[in-house]
């Protein structure tokens, strides 16, 4: 029977782009499906480092020396979404001197490369590094941006022919066959036939992006031969799906960003495994994590303001400026750790980082799926590679991988980067960062004709990468942001997210605009909301007014000129839920003898001198 594609993928974080994309560049026909947006998940919600391995070089061996592999291959194939940061892991006087030795034996038993250096040199290194710290170690640690890294794989993917839906949920797993009667296996695996994996059923949601295959609203049953789990912390629900166990064990863990840069080397806490030991510098500013607590459900799970306080006040005995800096949001993240159920590890910490590729033919007596399951962001090529090896052994398919030595699009010609200060009649700091983040399509983007002012002032982001990510993603402003980094500066989108909306006004009609303007907006929120004292709760206000003086973003009265016979104005709400009409006396105004609005009935009290009303 003919199926829709070969290969079917599930999940659009790193691993699920990383085997869409060696699975294409191998000529396997291949169809990628993401629930929301690419990064969505675990992927979206890290703190941008490029592992070293050095974090695992006493607990985790084996997923340090795959971290120093890959972290070597990265710098090469994704120089465009890699910063050479490197790495410090500091000792603290109260930090056990015995520990530390242990690190270094351990990551020089990895091939991970060390030096040693007095509390002075670190201090020489990074000025801000609190003055009582004793010594450190120095790894090549990273940063990485990982929206860069996973659309720069789906789009080649894209390129060597494959399909990436975005907004499509698995709602359920296709299976044919099967007995209740055990059949023998000559392997030692399953002895019972559960049938053939033959695809899946999607949901296609609804909301704003490209809609190429699918209508939202609209269910949607894709065949396959194969069917790769790369669902990160769903697996275990997609292979419920299917009727087999994944025994993923999700972890949450914080992270709070801060409003600049604090270090610009990434500083770890040299002391066996705990909590907040990490600050990294990202773009314009620097991530603080994390936490490690399990949870039952990935998409479920209380996001507490302890958690916050906790990575500031640990980080701020290491870099004691953080005690007084901005904070201008916190997000979670969940890692899909798993272990083999006999193991059973009671502590979420104790659970190894490396990967596991489970075949559920082999193991549960399922045909056509396998999962990919653990691991961590910097392995994710390495991990696409071994699904991929498995995926073409099963369908007979002989091409070898190329995604260690192919570089991805945009770090083709890294010497690009250099060069983009002086063109594209851009000031220089402007063109150094659109050159970042555009790498070797730098010049296909910014050479416009015309005017190309910039949109994002913090991010400093022109109208041209604006236009070139709408044209990738569509109407999604929120897949816009992650290609741009748009409205991920300090203002949080403040400042900018209507400049995004008018840039995508151009290409589409208002109703779908202001519908992508306000899913920007309230991704904003989510996050901003969790850093609402001193300077960013001002910054919040401030957007607030704006929005609400400006684009009567509060539905205020008063900016809703009565215009039909009704009463209605432009852009009321047909559904009956915006405010009722009211008759304005905008004269008030004018002479400002009114104090709300200029509503009728005002009584014209003003604010008291002490602020209340």
């Amino acid at each position: 029977m003919a199926r829709d594609t070969d290969v079917l993928v599930l999940g659009g974080g790193s691993t699920g782009a990383g085997v869409a994309r060696d699975l294409a560049r191998r000529g396997v026909d291949v169809t990628l499906v993401e629930q929301g947006n690419l990064t969505h998940g675990t992927t979206g919600r890290m703190h941008g480092l490029l592992h070293s391995g050095g974090r695992y070089a006493v607990s985790d061996q084996a997923s340090a020396s795959e971290c120093i592999e890959e972290n070597r291959v990265l710098r090469e194939i994704a120089s465009h979404c890699v910063e050479e940061t490197g790495g410090l892991f500091v000792k603290r006087p109260e930090d056990d001197e015995s520990y530390f030795q242990e690190k270094l034996a351990g990551c020089r038993e990895c091939n991970i490369p060390t030096e040693v250096l007095t509390g002075r040199e670190a201090r020489e290194v990074e000025p801000y590094l609190a003055r009582d710290v004793e010594k450190a170690i120095a790894v090549p640690d990273g940063a990485v941006d990982p929206f860069r890294l996973v659309v720069a794989n789906a789009v080649d993917a894209e390129n060597h022919g494959a399909r990436i839906e975005t907004h499509a949920e698995v709602v359920d797993v296709l299976v044919e066959g099967g007995t209740d009667s055990p059949a023998s296996t000559a392997d030692g695996g399953s002895d019972e036939d559960r049938g053939d994996v033959v695809g899946v059923a999607v949901e296609h949601r609804a909301g704003t992006g490209n809609r190429v295959h699918g209508v939202p609203g609209e269910r949607e049953e894709i065949t396959a031969e194969y069917v790769v789990n790369a669902t990160g912390a769903w697996a275990g629900q997609v292979g419920a799906m299917a009727g087999v166990d994944v025994e993923v064990r999700p972890s949450k863990g914080v992270m709070t960003v801060m409003n600049v840069r604090q270090v610009d080397t990434v500083v770890n806490r040299c002391r066996p495994k705990g909590d907040a030991d990490i600050l990294v510098p990202h773009e314009t500013t620097a991530i603080l994590g994390t936490t490690d607590e399990e949870v039952a459900d990935p998409a479920e799970y209380p996001e507490e303001g302890w958690e916050v306080d906790l990575v500031i006040d640990e980080l701020a005995e290491l870099v004691p400026i953080l005690s007084e800096a901005r904070t201008i949001r916190s997000f979670w993240g969940v890692r899909p750790l798993y272990e083999p159920p006999e193991v059973g590890s009671t502590d979420p910490t104790d659970i190894t980082r490396d990967y596991f590729l489970l075949d559920h033919e082999e193991r549960d007596g399922l045909r056509g799926m396998s999962s990919i399951v653990g691991g961590k962001f910097t392995t994710y090529r390495m991990m696409a590679e071994e699904i991929s090896d498995h995926v073409c052994d099963q369908l007979g398919v002989r091409a070898s991988c190329s995604t260690a030595d192919e570089a991805l699009p945009g770090s083709e010609h890294p010497a690009r980067l250099d060069a983009a200060m002086d063109d594209y009649g851009l000031k220089s700091p402007i063109a150094r960062r659109s050159g970042q983040r555009l790498g070797s399509r730098a010049e296909d983007v910014l050479s416009v004709d015309g005017p190309n002012p910039v949109v994002c002032d913090c991010e400093a982001v022109t109208r041209a990468e604006v236009s070139d990510a709408i044209a990738q993603s569509g109407s999604d402003l929120n897949a816009v942001r992650i290609r741009t980094r748009a409205s991920m500066g300090n203002c949080q989108g403040g400042l900018c997210c209507h400049r995004l909306a008018n840039v995508l006004g151009a290409t589409y009609p208002e109703d779908t605009t202001r519908a992508a303007w306000d899913e920007l907006l309230d991704e904003r929120w989510k996050g901003h909301r969790h850093a609402l004292w001193g300077e960013q709760l001002s910054q919040a206000a401030l957007n607030a007014f704006l929005h609400a003086t400006t684009m009567n973003r509060d539905h205020d009265p008063a900016g809703r000129h009565p215009t039909g016979a009704d009463g209605s104005a432009p852009g009321d709400d047909a559904t009956g839920s915006a405010p009722p009409p009211v008759d304005v006396d905008f004269a008030a105004f004018d002479d400002g003898t009114v104090g709300d609005g200029g509503r009728s009935g005002d009584d014209g009290r003003r604010a008291s001198d002490d602020g209340g009303a």
